[in-house]
């Protein structure tokens, strides 16, 4: 049926002073002098309409968008991302330590055993996390020690800070990250203490790691565990990432390396077997190595930034 000019004033007069001047139906009923189930009749017919178009102006709108493709693309568990932000330098990565630690906090329930490895985000994410009391919880770090430098980025100190939030216990890892050999790391795995590290990492009910890339951004570089020479390397042996500082290839397998071969921590295969694995990953230049361990299984919840995540969207989507 028609609207008539009559009937399309009287709309347009009641969404104006429902939606732009805040009235509500019951004042709208005293001034048009009509019930209140008319009132409401005519607000639903403006919008069917179209004489009343509801926009939401959010800045989230795009990244809860960009989290259901994700969810979609690699079947995640869960993907959250957070909008870039240059507000101060490390602004993005700050909000990623936030949302990762609000995840976190509602798992805590269902976790028994949590492992956590090393890095920037991952120190963010313990540093924006607030405390609470979760003493059934054990913190496992999944990776020895990363040098002398840069120790509050270390899987142990990030398992010692989160355990003093969580009140809850934490084991540690008495080795190094990377034994100077082969036959240095097989006696430290086969010492008391780290072979306990190495058991309790079977229980693992989820895990908090990140995703490093094999080019000159790497945070290897800056931590001094990596120079030019071992990402000419890896590039060779063809490695397209890693996680737990695990050199993969673009099937997400573990590439024959003399790196991997020295390393002291959960290896990939085990990781794989950990029900709940969250990724917090940060920058462009990690989107080739994000999207194979996404595609490989590797990871199943992420936490990322808007940049980041357009990219996977846009280059890898529907592959």
């Amino acid at each position: 049926m028609a609207t008539t000019i009559k009937e399309r004033q009287l709309m347009e007069k009641v969404s104006k002073l429902y939606y732009l001047e805040g009235w509500t139906q019951n004042q709208i009923c005293t001034k048009v002098g009509l019930s209140r189930p008319i009132v409401s009749k005519l607000l639903k017919q403006a919008r069917k309409k179209n004489i009343v178009e509801i926009h939401i102006k959010d800045e989230t709108v795009h990244t809860v968008e960009l989290e259901r493709l994700l969810e979609r693309q690699y079947a995640l568990t869960e993907a959250i991302v957070v909008s870039d932000s240059d507000e101060f330098p490390g602004a993005t990565r700050r909000a990623m330590g936030e949302a990762a630690s609000a995840y976190l906090r509602n798992k805590l329930p269902t976790i028994q055993t949590l492992g956590i490895s090393w890095g920037k985000t991952i120190r963010s994410m313990v540093d924006r996390f607030q405390g609470t009391e979760t003493p059934h919880v054990h913190l496992v770090p999944l990776i020895g020690g990363m040098g002398q430098s840069h120790v509050e980025y270390h899987s142990n100190q990030l398992a010692f800070q989160l355990a003093r939030k969580l009140n809850a216990s934490s084991s540690y890892v008495y080795a190094p990250a990377f034994a100077d050999n082969k036959a240095m790391k097989a006696e430290l795995i086969k010492s008391k203490d780290v072979a306990a590290i190495m058991e309790e990492g079977k229980k693992i009910d989820f895990a908090i790691v990140g995703i490093g890339s094999v080019t000159h951004d790497t945070t290897g570089l800056d931590m001094g565990y990596l120079n030019a020479s071992d990402i000419a390397s890896l590039e060779a042996s063809g490695a397209k990432g890693d996680l737990n500082s695990w050199f993969f290839d673009a099937d997400g397998n573990e590439v024959s390396h003399p790196i991997n071969d020295r390393i002291v921590g959960a290896n990939l295969d085990r990781i794989r077997r950990i029900p709940e694995v969250m990724a917090l990953a940060e920058g462009e230049h990690k989107v080739p190595a994000l999207h194979t361990a996404l595609r490989a299984g590797l990871i199943n919840s992420l936490v990322t930034d808007e940049r980041t995540a357009a990219n996977l969207v846009n280059v890898f989507g529907d592959r």
